[in-house]
């Protein structure tokens, strides 16, 4: 019977010291409950993108250093860790190394590298060419790392094909809604196929616009779940594996197989009781991701309070409501700047938004200064109408306005703009658009609303009030203003979004899904203009399979057309 831990933890990119710590005591912890074996995410060491660090000397001697500190720690018991390992050729590797008793037994390195959508990996390291198995006893055990197992022509035929019973899979894998099922059933699929336990750690925690979702498991050769932990949150998850006799294996016998303990593992006493796993719904998903994401950008970076331009919209109230659940009501600050266009309708609603939440809110008119800066430009404008420029005007006032706050009381500014304003460049480049961290950057203006519904029913209180979901979306930044006079409406603008922005589809096959060329041709146009807009907004939460930024990496400067 081998006990297996999986260490679910949130480390830091570039803290080496305090992951190194964070793992050595969950080391502690899992040898405390009597494991065999603790296994931890994918550059659990380093942290997960460490992009260019890995081209600093130093930080990969330091993370080296760091991973030979952690041995002391392994005494009666194997840790496996994902660090960077580098060869005598000064080539970097995706490595995990197994460590028992207080020395490094074996490395492995990761042999698929993804260089697709947010993932670079060809940019920093080499492929590994050798896939060990390990011996624990009369158990036979092979490491691989994330993508080595998602590959259909992956390292895990080699060392299931050699004798291995059990798969161990360290991964980094990034959260998109609805990923999680796709992962289980391609786990439960490998498990099935090989007739080997599967054992998948995937790390937790915000990283910039990624966000790492947890879910790690552990299947039973005929693809059963035995155990699971939470998302979105940290844990150490324990099963008991029954292994059966080893298996004669042709290939075994020309394998190189790293002895980590002659031992064979104790029966264990009493069985590992597990906490029952409550799967999310698809929108509470998104929720948490969010919260996280913004939890972790927010501490990870040293702030300690936030502030948000409350507006009485929709957008605005659903950060406010994130950023509470981020980082407690207490350090959460609501900013709320009528113009001349302000309703009554929404200030109220800004001022109520403030009080259901607990929060400190703050109102600034900014009708004397938008009407000063009016004055100072009149002689320029004279004989012009009054047109975006007066309208982005305001935005650009409250943008100031919010970042002299965060300056003088070192609050982060969350902005407050979502995908569909995002995608169409709806939004004011130094205005709205002003600020550290955009909460719902990826959300589409649909899924705010449901988002929104969810946050109510889950308070089980009318938090967000009805008459800010209820009202018809507007900037107010001129009378009478209404999304839609500018936007197709955002039921029908989201989906032709996502075929263009995600699914990559063409303008003919929009044509064709729609029936209305026009509109297609009109927002094709809107996306394709405003990317030097999207270029300079602040990172924010990844939730759809591809989103702004490292996922989608078109040229500003780019005169290629296809309507």
């Amino acid at each position: 019977m081998l006990r297996v831990a999986l260490a679910q933890i949130n480390p830091t990119v570039g803290g080496l010291d305090g992951n190194r710590r964070k793992i050595a005591g969950t080391i502690q912890k899992a040898r405390e409950s009597r494991s065999d074996i603790v296994v931890f995410p994918e550059l659990a060491l380093t942290g997960y993108p460490p992009e260019d660090l890995l081209l600093r000397d130093q930080f990969v001697r330091d993370n080296l250093k760091a991973l030979a500190q952690l041995a002391p720690q392994t005494k009666g018991i194997t840790a496996v860790v994902g660090f960077v390992d580098r060869d005598k050729n000064r080539k970097l590797y995706n490595a995990a190394a197994v460590i028992a008793d207080g020395k490094l037994k074996g490395i492995y390195r990761k042999e698929k590298l993804p260089n697709y959508g947010v993932f670079d990996e060809k940019r920093y390291f080499t492929p590994g060419e050798n896939n060990p198995v390990f011996s624990f006893g009369k158990i036979i055990f092979g490491v691989n790392i994330c993508e080595d197992i998602w590959a259909d022509d992956g390292p895990y035929h080699c060392q299931a094909k050699a004798g291995a019973q059990i798969l161990i899979n360290l991964s980094s894998s990034p959260y998109h809604a609805g990923k999680i099922k796709q992962r289980e059933e391609l786990l439960k699929k490998r498990a099935k196929a090989m007739g080997v336990f599967v054992c998948y750690v995937n790390l937790i925690g915000g990283q910039d616009e990624l966000v790492f979702d947890g879910g790690s498991l552990i299947l039973s050769p005929k693809g059963k779940k035995i155990a699971s932990a939470g998302q979105f949150q940290e844990g150490l998850v324990f099963a008991d594996l029954k292994i059966t006799p080893q298996r004669k294996s042709k290939s075994l016998k020309n394998k190189k197989v790293i002895c980590v303990s002659k031992a064979n593992p104790a029966v264990k006493g009493k069985a590992v009781e597990l906490p029952a796993i409550r799967a999310l719904g698809a929108v509470e998903e998104i929720y948490e991701a969010l919260v996280l994401g913004t939890r972790d950008y927010i501490k990870k970076n040293g702030f300690q309070k936030a502030v948000i331009g409350l507006s009485g919209g929709i957008d605005s109230a659903l950060v406010t409501a994130i950023a509470v659940d981020a980082i407690g009501r207490e350090n959460v600050v609501g900013v709320s700047m009528p113009s001349p266009y302000s309703s009554a309708e929404t200030k109220a609603d800004a001022k109520r938004m403030a009080h259901n939440l607990s929060i400190r809110f703050i109102e600034i008119s900014i009708e004397h200064i938008f009407k000063s800066y009016l004055e100072t430009l009149e002689k320029e404008f004279v004989g012009q109408t009054c047109d975006i420029a007066e309208e982005n005007l305001q935005a650009r006032i409250r943008g100031n306005l919010l970042m002299a706050l965060s300056n003088k009381f070192g609050w982060l500014v969350l902005t407050t703009g979502n995908k569909s304003e995002i995608a169409t460049g709806y939004c004011t480049l130094y205005g709205d658009m002003a600020g550290g961290f955009a909460v719902i950057k990826d959300v589409p203006k649909t899924t705010v609303y449901k988002l929104a519904e969810f946050y109510n029913a889950r308070r089980k209180k009318e938090i967000i009030a009805h008459s800010i979901i209820l009202r018809a979306p507007t900037a107010e930044l001129k009378e009478g203003q209404k999304d839609q006079d500018t936007l197709p409406p955002y039921d029908i603008l989201d989906k032709i979004l996502k075929d263009y922005v995600e699914l990559d589809k063409s303008p003919a096959q929009l044509n064709k899904k729609t029936g209305n060329p026009k509109l297609i041709k009109d927002v094709i146009r809107m996306v394709d203009r405003n990317e030097y807009k999207r270029r300079q907004s602040p990172p924010g939460v990844k939730i759809t399979p591809r989103a702004f930024g490292k996922d989608r990496r078109l040229p500003i400067t780019n005169c290629y057309r296809e309507y």
